[in-house]
């Protein structure tokens, strides 16, 4: 066994690692958090200074035990987990459960930390380690602690007010928030018309526009012309100013070249990725959602094999810091010279600022582990998303130290040539003169018009004269603000200094997978359960929705982390209001509280209102009080609770409709059940996949009953009705069945020609079908917890078994320290911890 044991995370970073290191290191796995809050009530104890218990997570047990049975023989442990809270809290909660199993008495304990993983920068770690970090661990402790007292209290409010199965988290809901409130804009939102007026000019062969930016003396403004009428008398005007005909296809006249302005404007390049820059990017230009983009990078963190062994291929991918290291910057500007030519090198290195607010333990940016390494020589070793996202990352680091592109910018003025006084047109254009970083790279923005996409314009000097071949009046409308996307929608959350960059993606799946949200292409909408759940914490919670409060929070954290405050008073300060306030709107908030009133039913003079149900919203009417049960209607596809009328909310209750008889004499209806819209015929269904219970007609109806009834022949292959067995067509072929047994024909018989006795004798020889319903799935739950009830005492046996030993051990190996001399300390675990 090797002498020294290395800890990682993940199993793809322990093999690229453990190559660089040779046969005195094992590197093992953690596979993450060791261990975490306990999942219930008292996980966090806010009477006893905010002490936390935790418990071993069960997935990861196993592979606890690979490490305490290889550090038993080894001479140290280097902890290498990530460089981020989050890695130092793994470490720290690894540390915490060995030391407390008297693993750790004999061993020396170090923490080391990287930022990429390549053989230099694993060795340097190595061979300078730190002790762990309390203040990363304590402002990680709080945030775990924040984000369980808000969600073990707030989520079962949720519950009780709203519906079951809900949750809100500390940052999850001003994310919320911020998706709802952009739609209630958008629905707010009333379009303005206006007008623009564009000259279609040509001078020596070459088109181009030109718009109007003054008229009569007054500049133009977006709401100068307002209607049609007004664009079209200003249209006529500037034509007759002109000397052209307003009737004509070809208005015809002359404009005048009065000033012509050049100048040359620089574009300099966009400084290298952060984990956020990064995922919006990769939205924008790749269509990557942020978890894609993120498990794609780690992939690429933790190494790729490329012919020769895995190789980390870029640097630690979550980070606020847009830095290059000295010996990057070097290599990345050798590189550009030998490729691309000294003219495209700029002679100062290029230095970048990190805007980020709160921005977390500083490193590098995100950039290849080696330039050198190109997207095209790798391309064999990578699968599809990682060589485009490491096509992106690369281009995007060559590009940040490379000179600025430089484009020639040119606009005219130009005057009508009959009356100049009339109005004046101004032509922009622009040509890319020196390409510089563009060459290799361009950052793509989001819902922005580029003005520099403008076409070159043609060679005029002032007093020359313009052909005019119209103006054009066009009709336009303001629109409303674009709904978010997920890289809007992560730039706005890291603008206002909500959660973290490692967080983004788990904030955004979460929103989805609680269907609070839905894409619409690639944009966020509000489901009807998302609006009802930002109301309730908008009305009762608002403070701890607060865009300004959230960012302050993690402004504590951050201070925490940095050692400047003590995380129990920050747990305080919050703890204390948000408790009371949970117990005040449990009291006196009622789940009628988030019910919508549309009106009275004319009929019954009771109320309908829609609120939200354990499937979904529905309209109601009547109230639990009222001695008759209330009616229940689900809304249909497409409609909102916020936006259904009283007249949409009545149809919903014409199902079942009556919609007459079979041939045979078979009442048909149509109506909604737990599986979605059907026909019924008698006591039978079909399912409605293309129609609409609501207006689907009897010859419809009937038309899917004779399918059905067809289908139902095609399966009968053989009936015996006294003894109650049948011979049908299934899935997977024909069977015998009497209900109770299913037996399948074996494939050697046609099923035909079965007889009474054969099928007596196939079902005989079968097993019992298995038990439905809920009967069935509580009896399965039942024997599950059993099961499960079973190992946890086997388990917590064990458990103390071995504890035991471990405190014999732990109390004969002091003696013998007493003895022999001192024995080698561990590092003092940071402050704050059970």
């Amino acid at each position: 066994m090797s002498s020294n044991i290395v800890i990682v995370e993940s199993p793809a970073k322990a093999k690229t690692i453990e190559k660089y290191l040779g046969k005195d290191f094992k590197v093992l796995a953690s596979y993450g958090h060791v261990r975490d809050l306990i999942p219930k009530e008292g996980a966090v104890d806010p009477v006893n200074g905010y002490a936390m218990k935790y418990a071993v997570i069960e997935k990861n047990e196993k592979h606890v035990a690979a490490i305490e049975k290889a550090i038993r023989k080894a001479d140290a442990l280097y902890l290498a987990t990530d460089p981020d809270r989050e890695g130092e809290a793994i470490s720290w909660h690894l540390y915490e459960l060995l030391n407390e199993r008297g693993l750790l008495d004999d061993l020396e304990v170090h923490r080391v930390v990287f930022y990429e993983i390549t053989k230099g920068a694993i060795q340097a770690a190595i061979d300078e380690p730190r002790g762990l970090s309390a203040d990363l661990v304590n402002a990680q402790q709080a945030r775990r602690a924040l984000d369980y007292l808000v969600g073990f209290n707030l989520s079962p409010l949720l519950w009780k007010k709203v519906r079951q199965g809900l949750s809100a988290g500390r940052v999850q809901s001003p994310a919320l928030r911020m998706i709802v409130e952009r739609e209630l804009e958008i629905e707010a939102f009333n379009p303005r018309e206006y007008w623009t007026l564009e000259a279609d000019v040509s001078q020596s062969g070459s088109e181009f526009a030109a718009r109007l930016a003054e008229y009569r003396g007054e500049k133009v403004e977006q709401f100068t012309f307002e209607n049609e009428q007004t664009a079209t008398e200003t249209r006529n005007a500037l034509i007759s100013a002109a000397g052209g005909q307003a009737n004509a296809e070809e208005s015809g006249g002359q404009l005048r070249v009065n000033a012509v302005e050049r100048k040359q404007r620089k574009r300099n390049p966009a400084a290298p990725f952060t984990t956020s820059t990064m995922q919006q990017e990769a939205s924008r230009k790749l269509g990557f959602g942020a978890r894609r983009t993120m498990m794609t990078a780690q992939r690429l963190y933790e190494g790729i094999d490329t012919g020769e062994g895995a190789v980390g291929l870029i640097t630690y991918m979550r980070t606020d810091s847009v830095n290059l290291s000295a010996d990057a910057v070097t290599e990345i500007r050798g590189f550009i010279e030998e490729r691309y030519g000294k003219d495209n090198l700029p002679d100062d290195v290029r230095t970048y600022k990190t805007k980020a607010k709160n921005a977390q333990e500083a490193h590098e940016g995100i950039r290849p582990t080696s330039v050198r390494n190109t997207p095209d020589d790798l391309k064999p070793h990578l699968n599809e998303d990682q060589f485009k996202l490491y096509s992106l990352i690369w281009k995007r680091t060559v590009a940040c130290q490379m000179i600025h592109a430089l484009f020639d910018m040119v606009a005219l003025d130009l005057l009508p040539a009959k009356d100049p006084g009339v109005g004046r047109f101004r032509a922009t254009g622009s040509t890319l003169v020196k390409p510089g970083f563009i060459a290799v790279y361009q950052e793509g923005q989001d819902d922005v018009k580029d003005d520099e996409a403008a076409s070159a314009l043609p060679k005029v000097e002032e007093g020359d004269m313009i052909d005019l071949r119209q103006v054009r009046a066009d009709q336009h409308f303001t629109e409303p603000p674009p709904r978010y996307s997920e890289a809007s929608l992560v730039k706005t959350l890291e603008e206002y200094g909500i959660g973290r960059p490692s967080t983004y993606a788990s904030i955004i799946s979460t929103l989805q997978n609680r269907e609070y949200v839905e894409m619409d292409g690639k944009r966020f909408i509000p489901t009807d359960v998302g609006r009802v759940v930002n109301r309730f914490l908008a009305n009762h919670f608002t403070q701890y929705v607060d865009y300004g409060f959230t960012a302050r929070m993690e402004d504590e954290l951050d201070e925490v982390s940095r050692g400047e405050r003590d995380w129990v008073p920050v747990l305080e300060a919050f703890w204390t209001p948000f408790e009371k306030l949970v117990e005040e709107k449990d009291a006196t908030v009622s789940r009628d509280d988030q019910s919508r009133l549309l009106g009275t039913d004319p009929k019954s003079g009771k109320p309908v209102s829609v609120r939200m149900g354990r499937y979904g919203a529905f309209v109601q009417i009547g109230t639990r009080e009222d001695e008759e049960k209330p009616k229940f209607a689900g809304l249909r596809p497409g409609q909102k609770m916020d936006t259904i009328q009283m007249d949409e909310a009545m149809e919903l209750f014409k199902l079942p409709r009556k919609l007459g008889e079979t041939p045979e004499g078979e009442p048909v209806s149509a109506s909604i059940g737990r599986f979605g819209p059907y026909v019924k015929y008698g006591n039978k269904f079909v399912s409605i996949k293309e129609d609409d219970p609501y207006t689907i007609e009897l010859p419809r109806a009937l038309e899917l009953v004779a399918e059905k009834k067809i289908a139902d022949a095609n399966r009968l292959i053989l009936d015996f009705p006294e003894q109650g067995i049948q011979v049908l067509n299934g899935r997977y072929g024909p069977y015998v069945t009497n209900k109770e047994k299913n037996a399948r024909v074996p494939k050697d018989r046609e099923p035909k020609t079965l007889t009474l006795a054969e099928c007596e004798e196939l079902l005989a020889a079968a097993p019992m079908r298995g038990r439905r319903g809920k009967a069935a799935k509580k009896k399965a739950a039942e024997k599950k917890a059993t099961a499960k009830k079973a190992a946890k005492k086997k388990t917590t046996a064990k458990k103390k078994k071995k504890k035991k030993k471990a405190k014999a051990r732990k109390k004969a190996g002091k003696k013998t320290a007493a003895k022999k001399g001192t024995g080698k300390s561990a590092p003092a675990a940071p402050a704050g911890g059970d």
